[in-house]
C-alpha cells in the first residue's frame, strides 16, 4: 500500500490476528469510531472474540480464514507478533497491512532485533547470538553472569534461564531446548521504562512520555506516568531511540520499545513490541488519546493525535494469583472495594479460568498529581492482598 493510501472511513471491518486481551481492547477502541472488527483466534472464548460481530475460529495459518479474513476486511493488523510469518506474507499481497510482515519478523527474533539496534546506532545490551546450527563455541567470560534468552517465542519471563558462569551455560541451554539463542550480560539496573508510539504511512510519528516499568518474576507488575526516576534527559533519549528503531523498520502502526536504565546513567535498549503494549495500558485512562484508539488511525490513515496526558497514573496488572485465597481456594476478589477508590479503573479481559501468572485484567489509578495516584494503587494493593511497591 502506498504511503498516499487513502483514508478507510467508520463503518469498513478492520482484522485482527490474535484474540487476546489487546486484541479484545483494539476492537473496543476501533468500535467506538464505528468500526465493524473481525477477528481470527482458535479459541472460541478468546477475550477479543468475546465483544467482535465476526470471529473466525481457526488456526492463524488456515487457509480458508486468511481469505475470509482478507475478503471481509478494508485492513489487517495483529494483536501480538508470533503470527506465522508465511500467514502474513499471503495477506500483503491481498490486503493493507500494519505493522508489515518484515517488521515482525524482527521482532519475532531477538537475535535480528540486536542486529537492528547495532545497524541504528542505538545501544544495547553486551550479548552473545548462540546459533543452534552452529553449537557453544566460544562466548566471551565478559558476558558472565547472563541470562540466557531463546532467540523467539520467549515473553513474560518464559524462555530465559539466568546463568552465573560459563561452565553453566551447557545446561542451561540445554534446559531450552538446545535452540537459537541470544545470551545477554547481567546488568546493574536502576530502573526500567518503555517508550510506546505510533507512526503512520507518511512517516509521521507521535509519541507518549516513557513510563517507569516494575517486574516481579519477569511479568509486569506495575507501570508509572510520570515515572519519578525518569529525568528529562532520559525521556527525551528514550523517545529518540524509540523513534529510530520505527524509522529504521519503516514502521506503520503502535510500537513500543523496552529500555533499561543503568546506576551509571546509561540507557540501552531491551526489547521490541510491534503492537500495543503493557505498560501502555493506562492511556486509555490518563491520555486523551489511547494507544489502540493511535492503532486504528494507523491501520485507517487517519491523522495522528499528539496524546496528551492529563492525569498522573499507576497501573497494576491483575494476574490469576488474586482469584484464590491462601489455602489455594478460588474466590472472586474485592471488587466493590477496590472500585470504592477515587480514580481506580478496572478492566478485566473476560478471561474465565484464572491461573498463577496469567493476566486477567489491570487496574489503573489515575490522580492530580504522581503521589495521589500511587497513595491509590497502594491502597488497591492492600484490598487485594498483592505486594506493596
Amino acid at each position: 500500500m502506498s504511503k498516499s493510501a487513502a483514508f478507510i472511513p467508520p463503518g469498513a471491518t478492520l482484522g485482527v490476528l490474535g484474540g487476546g486481551q489487546l486484541g479484545r481492547m483494539f476492537a473496543q477502541a476501533a468500535q467506538s469510531a464505528g468500526y465493524g472488527v473481525a477477528v481470527l483466534e482458535a479459541d472460541e472464548a478468546a477475550p477479543a472474540a468475546q465483544v467482535t460481530g465476526i470471529h473466525l475460529a481457526a488456526r492463524y495459518d488456515d487457509p480458508l480464514a486468511l481469505d475470509q479474513l482478507a475478503h471481509d476486511c478494508a485492513a489487517v493488523t495483529v494483536e501480538f507478533e508470533n503470527i506465522p510469518a508465511h500467514s502474513m506474507q499471503w495477506l500483503e499481497s491481498r490486503v493493507p497491512l500494519a505493522p508489515a510482515p518484515q517488521a515482525l519478523a524482527v521482532c519475532q527474533d531477538r537475535a535480528q532485533e540486536k542486529a537492528l539496534f547495532a545497524r541504528l546506532g542505538v545501544p544495547c545490551a553486551p550479548h552473545a547470538v548462540l546459533a543452534a546450527s552452529g553449537g557453544l563455541g566460544a562466548v566471551s567470560t565478559e558476558l558472565f553472569p547472563g541470562i540466557l534468552k531463546t532467540a523467539r517465542l520467549g515473553y513474560d519471563g518464559k524462555g530465559q534461564i539466568t546463568v552465573q558462569t560459563a561452565a553453566d551455560l551447557p545446561a542451561a541451554w540445554a534446559a531450552l531446548g538446545g535452540v537459537d539463542c541470544v545470551l545477554e550480560k547481567k546488568l546493574d539496573l536502576a530502573y526500567e521504562l518503555s517508550v510506546v508510539m505510533a507512526r503512520g504511512r507518511d512517516g509521521c510519528s507521535v509519541l507518549y512520555e516513557p513510563q517507569q516499568n516494575l517486574h516481579r518474576d519477569g511479568i509486569l507488575f506495575a507501570s508509572f506516568s510520570p515515572g519519578a526516576p525518569i529525568t528529562p534527559d532520559i525521556a527525551e533519549a528514550a523517545q529518540n531511540a524509540a523513534a529510530t528503531v520505527a524509522e529504521g523498520l519503516d514502521y506503520v502502526g503502535v510500537l513500543c520499545v523496552e529500555f533499561f536504565a543503568l546506576r551509571d546513567g546509561r540507557l540501552l535498549a531491551n526489547e521490541i513490541a510491534p503492537r500495543p503494549h503493557n505498560s501502555g495500558h493506562h492511556t486509555i485512562d490518563s491520555c486523551t488519546v489511547s494507544q489502540f484508539e493511535l492503532q486504528w488511525r494507523t491501520l485507517v490513515n487517519a491523522p495522528l493525535l499528539a496524546p496528551r496526558q492529563h492525569s498522573a497514573t499507576v497501573m497494576l496488572n491483575l494476574l490469576g494469583d488474586l482469584w484464590f485465597d491462601a489455602t489455594g481456594q478460588q474466590r472472586e476478589p474485592d471488587w466493590a472495594t477496590v472500585l470504592a477508590q477515587p480514580g481506580a479503573h478496572l478492566h478485566l479481559y473476560g478471561k474465565h479460568a484464572p491461573r498463577k501468572g496469567r493476566k486477567m485484567g489491570h487496574l489503573t489509578c489515575t490522580a492530580a498529581t504522581p503521589a495521589e495516584a500511587r497513595q491509590t494503587a497502594l491502597h488497591a494493593c492492600t484490598i487485594l492482598g498483592l505486594e506493596p511497591f
